[in-house]
């Protein structure tokens, strides 16, 4: 079965910045993951009753299993990917892994 590592990022301070980094350098680090079949992210809108997000972005990794996900973080582009973290993620994240079923 199918895993996933989801992160969930903290609103941060300078949200165009994230943006930026996020867009530009990190996206570009993680989507060299070895053997990842796929990678999606959300900005959450404001909710049902207008309120704002709890997390301004998510992102979605998914791998063949968690053995193959924690050979690809041991990588060098693994480390990469986790190293910038501190580069824009200093509002903080939540990372959540599990596996992944199909409902529909």
């Amino acid at each position: 079965m199918s895993i996933s590592l989801t992160v969930l990022y903290n609103p941060p301070a300078d949200a165009a910045a994230f943006d930026k980094h996020y867009d530009e350098v990190h996206a570009p680090l993680a989507a060299k993951l070895p053997n990842l079949e796929s990678f999606t992210i959300v900005r959450p809108g404001p909710g049902p009753d207008g309120s704002a997000p709890q997390y301004h972005l998510i992102a979605t990794l998914t791998f063949s299993s968690a053995e193959v996900m924690q050979e690809a973080m041991g990588t060098p582009e693994g480390k990469a990917a986790n190293d910038d973290l501190a580069n824009f993620a200093q509002a903080g994240a939540t990372m959540l892994i599990g596996e992944l079923q199909r409902v529909v």
